[in-house]
């Protein structure tokens, strides 16, 4: 209503948030941390190279495909009830999978993982847009989500080093234990349940269709850039563009739709979802290949790259304390772009890094991409949740929630073939090189450490460092594209209404 000013947020709202944000902390860190355990649980389950992707995508390809269902799911039966019920069914599934017998039964408890983390997602933080009614407040409150959602990324294979030196593969899912005990225990008092009080009938024909545009598109994308089948990757293409529209088509005719698709007729709203994706994306990607090129090329063990990633980390929550007053002074659309002319720059710095043999010149460019990309994904994930009424936050968080998740799965699967094609493209291997060590060297920089003499281990990293190089001015490109997007887009206006435009 015009002119009720907003409750302020006091102690236990912020102690809920600190709750919210240590489980969002979890699932962040729980995307990367399995990629470090890849090597130890093949030795241990012996899984099939199709086995051992599936342990890999079926996470992501449940939590994706679900996330758009549970968050509207979570306005009509309760958010809290929602986010307590999948945070006891990860717990359950985590020790499902740090004992997993086989690979079979590690890629089932994958898949109810993701069921799981699709509960949580989109109901952290669709409660924090109904806890934090102040616009500044809110600001800050996401800014905090969005830290922990990049620090977890980034931290991902410092907690993986830190766990694999000392313990079994299984304990990169034990580690989610004692997080969702605290989170049930301290959930209940803390968490106020919230609902959408008029929520309508639940359209279960529109939650499939919405699977079926996201996890089939997500598959195309993984096949393709792994050179899967052209047939299978433009069949599986086809069912996402088609079930997508006949969602939207669904969507617009249904009186209570899954989702209010006109939304994105809001240039703002549109924008930030977009600028969103392609932040995670750019962000995906860099964490992909720069961890090899920590560990294969600078030599450090898994542990220590974790450690030379952390003013990534740092940078991405130091975020949280600046981000609302630089908003009330600067407006939304330019503090977004500013933020992805400053990722981009660190990107671009990256190239220089190899040659200057100093790691000052490293930490410089992570800080300037942890400050970039956090602001962006903080700024962009407020209007997305802002753009609705508090009753309709877990469909509007599940709409950023996809957006995230299809940036990681596209920044990961695009940025990364067209690094391992840079590779091979420039891997230049003497003439006398033998048939098995040069197909080795061909395969990827982790396959020639293992396989290639040492002699000709120079050839491979030079050419791993050039594609790193090339690969990363591109992700810039992007994100100065991206910043551009929003500096037209998203308005700006500046002042106590900075943090209220988002939907207008």
């Amino acid at each position: 209503m015009a002119g009720t000013v907003p409750r302020r947020a006091g102690r236990r709202e912020w102690a809920a948030l600190v709750v919210l944000a240590l489980a969002v902390l979890l699932l962040a860190v729980d995307g990367t941390v399995l990629s470090l355990a890849v090597p130890a649980l093949s030795e241990a389950l012996r899984p099939s190279a199709t086995e051992l992707l599936w342990i890999g995508d079926a996470y992501s390809f449940a939590l994706a495909g679900l996330l758009v269902s549970m968050g509207t799911l979570g306005d009509r039966i309760g958010r809290k009830r929602l986010l307590l019920t999948g945070a006891a069914g990860f717990a359950a599934a985590s020790l499902l999978a740090a004992f997993a017998p086989s690979a079979g039964w590690l890629i089932a408890a994958r898949v109810l993982l993701g069921v799981a983390g699709a509960t949580l997602m989109p109901s952290t933080l669709s409660i924090i847009r109904n806890v934090f009614t102040d616009a500044r407040q809110r600001t800050t409150a996401i800014a905090v989500w969005g830290a922990m959602a990049t620090a977890g990324a980034a931290l991902g294979p410092l907690v993986g080093g830190l766990l694999l030196e000392h313990f079994w593969w299984g304990s990169v899912f034990i580690i989610n234990l004692p997080v969702m005990v605290l989170l049930l225990v301290l959930g209940i008092p803390l968490i106020p349940e919230s609902r959408d009080p008029r929520p309508g009938r639940f359209d279960p024909l529109s939650a499939v269709l919405s699977v079926l545009a996201v996890v089939p598109s997500v598959y195309a994308v993984k096949e393709l850039a792994g050179g899967g089948s052209p047939l299978v990757v433009a069949g599986t293409a086809a069912v996402g563009v088609v079930s997508l529209a006949l969602f939207v088509r669904r969507q617009r005719r249904l009186t209570t739709p899954l989702f209010d698709v006109a939304l994105f007729r809001r240039p703002a709203f549109a924008g930030a979802v977009g600028v969103n994706l392609l932040a995670v994306f750019a962000l995906s990607g860099l964490l992909f290949f720069i961890s090899q090129y920590l560990q294969l090329v600078q030599g450090y063990t898994p542990l220590q790259a974790g450690v030379r990633q952390l003013p990534l980390t740092v940078a991405s929550v130091a975020v949280a304390v600046v981000v609302g007053r630089l908003l009330a002074r600067f407006g939304r659309g330019r503090l977004i772009g500013a933020g992805l002319f400053t990722a981009a720059a660190g990107l671009a710095l990256l190239t220089a890094a190899e040659g200057t043999g100093s790691y000052l010149w490293l930490a410089t460019a992570f800080a300037a991409i942890g400050l970039g990309v956090g602001a962006a994904l903080t700024l962009t994930t407020d209007a997305v949740v802002s753009a609705v009424p508090p009753a309709r936050a877990g469909a509007a968080s599940a709409v950023s929630e996809t957006a995230y998740e299809l940036g990681v799965a596209l920044g990961i699967a695009l940025l990364g073939s067209l690094h391992t094609a840079l590779y091979r493209g420039g891997l230049d291997l003497p003439a006398t090189t033998p048939a098995p060590a040069a197909e080795a060297a061909r395969e990827s920089l982790a396959t020639a450490v293992t396989d290639v003499p040492e002699a000709l281990l120079a050839h491979a990293r030079a050419a791993f460092v050039d594609a790193m190089q090339t690969t990363s001015l591109a992700a810039a490109c992007l994100l100065v594209a991206a910043a551009a997007v929003a500096w037209w887009l998203i308005p700006s206006p500046t002042g106590a209404d900075a943090a209220d435009t988002a939907g207008e």
